[in-house]
């Protein structure tokens, strides 16, 4: 596997490759009047497109635009808030994701939370939140559940240990997103002009392949499923250009050593045992309906927000522009905070301080570009 990676990342197979897109894109141009439009919906392709340089070499001939891909930066602020409130009650430990500990709320941070003497941890194995609670019977301990399909799973995981193990000082406040609702609304706002998505391949190792089929029976625009290394990600754009090219929508599997038409089924029955739809709210979005997956009302022991009473205020206002950049309306340098007043050091919003957000992504890659 780690020779396949090194392959995908040479430059004798990744120059040929970007030089075939550019190619490709030309033509895209000469037919259309136009660069070609496809947006990455998953954090690490934003990361890797700006990592590998593949942004860069192709700015002139292709748009690619960041979507709403990161889990952390689509996290709306009053939620935010929420869970740093979480943290202030007393004989609490609150696990988390470690991209989590530095999103700016209204006031403070999860970290000033923790600096000020907070029980936060950072975990890198979820599950080890069940450990956690076993070791400290006397504690609440509540994990902090962010993110897409890749990550429900796993909570469905914890949920099941602390279940097995009869723990009763354990929960979860659950905050995730879905991948189909977020597109759908993109696609019915109409306020960025797509060709085509490079789809998460992370994601649809859970979804699969099939579960993409309304943006081509619906919306009528392609998408093609793609891994992270640099000759995976010019494959698929090169792929997408195609399609435009010969007038053909479709979704196109470029992951197939891991992505399957129906996706993980028995991480399906996982979900569809402990979890149901719900509301949620997006950052610069608002409420999308069914966006989100909640406990189901059998498993409220382990439902944080049934559990705890959290009261928050009006999210503070910024000039923070994170919700149009998630949107795919501005790219990151647009946001007159970008690189000034909000950079890695100082973070004014959670798309500066994500491992996969985008402007963390033009900061560390992109800033001589523009």
């Amino acid at each position: 596997m780690l020779e396949m990676q090194k392959q995908s990342n040479n430059p004798e197979i990744c120059k040929p490759l970007v030089e075939a897109v550019i190619e490709k894109a030309k033509e895209f141009q000469y037919k259309f009047g136009r660069k070609p439009a496809f947006m990455e919906v998953c954090g690490s392709h934003t990361m890797s497109l700006a990592r590998t340089g593949v942004k860069q070499c192709l700015k002139d001939d292709v748009n690619l635009i960041s979507g709403p891909g990161c889990p952390v930066c689509v996290t709306d602020q009053r939620s935010i808030d929420a869970m740093i409130a979480l943290a202030e009650g007393e004989n609490r430990i609150i696990c988390t994701f470690g991209d989590m500990m530095r999103v700016p709320g209204s006031n403070k941070t999860l970290l000033d939370s923790k600096i000020a003497g907070k029980d936060i941890r950072v975990l890198y194995a979820p599950v080890d939140a069940v450990k956690v609670a076993e070791e400290n019977p006397d504690k609440e301990v509540i994990f902090l559940g962010v993110g897409f399909e890749t990550t429900i799973p796993i909570l469905t995981l914890i949920v099941g240990e602390a279940e097995k193990r009869g723990i009763k000082n354990f929960s979860i406040w659950m905050t995730t997103k879905l991948v189909e609702p977020v597109l759908r609304y993109l696609l019915d706002a109409g306020e960025v002009h797509l060709d085509g998505f490079l789809l998460p391949g992370h994601v649809s190792i859970v979804l699969g392949e099939d579960s993409y089929q309304y943006l081509v029976d619906e919306y009528c625009i392609s998408g093609v499923i793609t891994g992270f290394e640099t000759a995976e990600l010019l494959s698929g754009i090169y792929k997408l250009i195609d399609l435009a090219l010969a007038g053909k929508i479709a979704i196109e599997n470029n992951h197939p050593a891991v992505v399957t038409k129906t996706g993980n089924q028995v991480i399906h029955q996982w979900i569809d045992h402990y979890l149901m739809e719900c509301d949620e709210a997006w950052r610069g979005i608002g409420v999308i309906a069914k966006s989100g997956l909640d406990l189901k009302p059998e498993f409220d022991q382990y439902n944080a927000k049934k559990r705890f009473t959290v009261e928050v205020g009006e999210p503070k206002k910024t000039k923070c522009r994170c919700g149009e950049v998630i949107r795919g309306l501005i790219s990151p340098n647009n946001c007159p905070l970008f690189g000034k007043a909000c950079h890695p050091m100082n973070p004014i919003g959670p798309c500066m301080v994500s491992a996969e957000g985008s402007c963390a992504a033009y900061y560390q890659y992109m800033r001589e570009s523009f």
